[in-house]
């Protein structure tokens, strides 16, 4: 086995979110520990290749029959025999689907199986102070304002479902009755604390009915406090954003949020984060939650599989998309074919040039229908095609009741009754559904609002980067891996043209590449003029209709 450290080296790419470990209890272990020695660099992976020649004989745990979720958590599909990740993703895109045509080198490379387990793909987020995150604290900030820890187990089972249905108007109450078995003022104190931390939007008060004490449970603010969790119960002296490191197994960010806001029954739109991280994977970053505190979080650690959460602190802001400075990568190849004389070329070359640093695959979806056609729907404000992108159906890594609902879907366009077939209704598509049935299927755009604004923007990043992926490709097609004049390089944190005079002064580890948008300078090349895009940028453009400098388009 070998080990091979690289940095990206040619056309940098902006960062954003998508730069956003075996199955074997030791090296989870391992990768929650902290690493010995942090990475600063910009975004790194370390290669582990594994010949079947190599492999001893062992017996390796079925990962994916080890996740015994809760039931709140469980969404495998039951109706049979799972397609394997590899089978399901052959109905996915292809590199060149997205633009990945071009190598910085031209020998003959091998072949391997990327991501055969989950844990085959390991990744740290990295800051944009250049540190490395880490699940390496479990400990809680100590606040003499935090409820105890029996405010978490004092209310029963029925009190919980109660006091839920309750808090999401899922039933004809305006309150809820919680009788107080042990009248003290410590009891009703803890019960009274407990209802406010773990159902926002209720409050309480106490009440005399027929010579006992009742703890009355009600609506403060109507359907509003569910989304704004409450100002006065939160210390002024305490940041109001809670930072966490979020360790999780084989679930995207989206799906983990969902999780976290399922349990804590809040809104997923209180929870922050710098960049998206794959599903098939293991994935460590930074998240934040606006006034959730620490000890509730941690709590959850008791409670939920393949996810764990660490190093709390409170501060005042949250954190935004693409603020990271990218990530770090643990990857294992398996079943790697070609001869040893191949893989060290290839070795040799990805140490000493690197790569060219397009989006990978990731960013654009496993199935059939890529999240680059919904952002460029969205652009072109064609709101129609945005909702039969998300909701029809396509072959891919889907599962059993997503499938069932497409299906229902494209059969009778009825959005109650696709939503029936979702029992998970926080997925995209359960969301949209959900807008549709409260806006109509005239008003798309105001049901497209439902979904989270972070999951909105996905769709619009993913444009941006197949974009970005073809600009690329078309530019080492024309003029190689070499800097040349109208290449664009970054001059502190400003891009700036190479001029004629100075392009023996730079290589193309120095050329940068920018993200297509509003306001942007764009290379020119000496088909190009000073005011006008690069003509493979214009060209693009062309085909899609619009142009990438000027979109009304709102989300």
């Amino acid at each position: 086995m070998e080990t091979v450290e690289m940095n990206s080296v040619s056309l940098k790419r902006p960062r954003s979110e998508d730069d956003v470990a075996n199955a074997d209890e030791i090296k989870r272990q391992k990768i929650l520990e902290k690493s010995k020695a942090e990475n600063d660099s910009g975004q790194s992976i370390e290669t582990v290749t594994e010949r079947p020649e190599d492999m001893k004989s062992e017996i390796i745990p079925n990962e994916e029959s080890e996740e015994q979720e809760e039931e709140e958590l469980e969404d495998s599909d039951e109706d049979g025999d799972p397609e394997s990740f590899a089978d399901m993703m052959k109905h996915g895109l292809t590199e060149s689907d997205v633009g990945i045509t071009k190598f910085v080198s031209s020998h003959k490379g091998f072949s391997g199986i990327l991501k055969e387990r989950y844990s085959d793909f390991v990744v740290h987020e990295i800051g944009k102070d250049g540190r490395v995150s880490h699940l390496d604290d479990f400990s809680v900030p100590v606040d003499d304002e935090d409820p105890s820890e029996e405010t978490f187990t004092v209310l029963s089972d029925e009190d919980k479902q109660r006091l839920e249905e309750l808090q999401l108007f899922k039933n004809k109450e305006t309150s809820v009755a919680i009788e107080v078995i042990e009248d003290t003022k410590e009891k009703r104190t803890i019960i009274h604390q407990a209802v406010k931390s773990l159902f926002p939007g209720l409050e309480t008060k106490t009440e005399d009915r027929d010579g006992k004490k009742y703890i009355i449970a009600y609506h403060a603010a109507g359907k509003k406090a569910l989304a704004n969790p409450r100002k006065h119960s939160w210390p002024k002296s305490r940041g109001s954003y809670c930072h966490f490191v979020l360790y999780k197994e084989n679930k995207d960010t989206m799906d983990a949020i969902n999780v976290l806001s399922k349990f804590l029954r809040v809104k997923p739109n209180i929870f922050s984060y710098m960049g998206t991280k794959d599903k098939r994977a293991i994935t460590v970053q930074e998240i934040a939650v606006l006034r959730i505190t620490a000890q509730r979080l941690a709590h959850l650690n008791k409670c939920l599989m393949n996810f764990k959460l660490g190093n709390f602190s409170y501060k005042n802001h949250p954190l935004k998309l693409g603020e990271l400075q990218g990530n770090h990568f643990t990857v294992v190849l398996r079943n790697i074919t070609g001869t040893d004389e191949q893989i060290e070329e290839a070795m040799h070359s990805l140490r000493e040039i690197g790569f060219i640093n397009y989006y990978g695959m990731q960013r654009f979806g496993t199935t059939a229908v890529p999240t680059y056609q919904i952002g460029r729907a969205i652009l072109q404000n064609n709101w129609n095609e945005v909702m039969d992108l998300i909701l029809k159906p396509r072959p891919g890594a889907e599962k059993g009741y997503l499938v069932k609902c497409r299906e229902e879907w494209a059969k009778t366009k009825d959005p109650a009754a696709a939503l029936k077939k979702l029992p998970v209704k926080r997925c995209v598509e359960g969301q949209l559904l959900r807008g549709l049935l409260k806006y109509g299927m005239k008003n798309i755009i105001s049901a497209f609002g439902i979904i989270p604004r972070n999951n909105r923007l996905m769709y619009i990043h993913s444009y941006q980067s197949y974009v970005w992926n073809n600009m690329v490709s078309k530019r080492i097609e024309e003029y190689g891996l070499r800097a040349v004049p109208g290449d664009l390089i970054l001059k502190g944190a400003t891009a700036v043209h190479i001029e004629e005079g100075d392009v023996d002064n730079y290589t193309i580890h120095d050329v940068v590449m920018p993200l297509p948008g509003f306001d942007v300078i764009y290379p020119k090349h000496k088909r190009c003029s000073a005011q006008s895009p690069s003509h493979w940028e214009s060209q693009m453009t062309a085909e899609q209709n619009f142009s990438l400098t000027c979109t009304t388009a709102r989300i």
